[in-house]
């Protein structure tokens, strides 16, 4: 059994109960179904759900209760209408003396309807297998494109790697050539301490 809460309402707790009031009011239930429906929900008795309503949440939407009860009038209106309208096309038909013809146009109306109802259920059918072929072959193209897309990335760093080798290359042969720029040539060197001698 769950205790029941005597603590101070809260403004959320205020709101649920107005709401469910309001929608009691316009559905052409009672209060009472009204406040039951909140403590329940609240852990609350209907009785302290009735005397909040009443006591003060229900002076706060006047304007409010009076539209719920203009929705309720007017939908017990459409709901009488609709009643009416029901008994007449009853009436209607057990008025109605059936003929032969009448029997045999409804049995073809309703043949045609069953013929078409079964030709656009083998169409779904059909479109449902395409649309499964097709779903399908998406999942083996994306298969295949991240494959591609693994490929790409490989050539990708094969080539940074080898242009990285030929730049290293590059800067190799530069410092050859000016080492030997700076560098005479041994041979000459000798000469030139031959001549100086």
């Amino acid at each position: 059994m769950t205790s029941v809460r005597q603590d101070a309402w809260t403004q959320d707790e205020d709101l649920l109960l107005a709401e469910v009031v309001l929608r009691y009011i316009r559905e052409g239930g009672t209060q009472l179904q009204a406040f039951e429906e909140v403590g329940q929900l609240l852990s609350r008795t209907a009785a302290a759900c009735g005397f909040r309503w009443n006591s003060y949440v229900r002076k706060q939407y006047k304007e409010e209760i009076e539209l719920a009860k203009k929705q309720r009038k007017e939908r017990k209106k459409e709901a009488a209408a609709s009643e009416e309208r029901e008994r007449k096309r009853k009436e209607e038909i057990t008025d109605k003396n059936l003929t032969w013809s009448d029997v045999i146009t409804f049995l073809q109306t309703h043949g045609q309807k069953a013929h078409d109802s079964q030709r656009i259920a083998d169409e779904n059918r059909a479109l449902k297998k395409d649309m499964e072929q097709l779903q399908q072959m998406i999942t083996k193209l994306q298969a295949e494109k991240e494959a591609l897309q693994k490929q790409l990335f490989a050539v990708q760093e094969e080539y940074k790697t080898l242009l990285a080798i030929m730049e290293r290359a590059r800067k190799m042969a530069e410092l050859e050539e000016e080492q030997e720029r700076k560098t005479p040539l041994s041979g000459n060197t000798v000469l030139e301490k031959v001549e100086k001698s």
